[in-house]
């Protein structure tokens, strides 16, 4: 565990959901209905996820 960093993981959940939220927010705002905005939002995260993830990985084999 020594050289594990805790903020790593933590700062990857929090973009995740706070894109989702405003993907969402932003969809129903559009005039979108919830449910598909929901999916939208859900599809969002996933993508913000995933490009967080790869950018904090070539940082640290640099």
């Amino acid at each position: 565990m020594r050289g594990y960093n805790i903020w790593r993981p933590l700062m990857l959940i929090i973009v995740a959901l706070l894109t989702r939220s405003l993907v969402t927010n932003l969809c129903i705002l559009l005039g979108m209905q919830a449910g598909v905005a929901s999916s939208i939002g859900t599809l969002g995260m996933v993508i913000a996820g995933l490009v967080m993830y790869n950018r904090m990985n070539i940082r640290r084999r640099k």
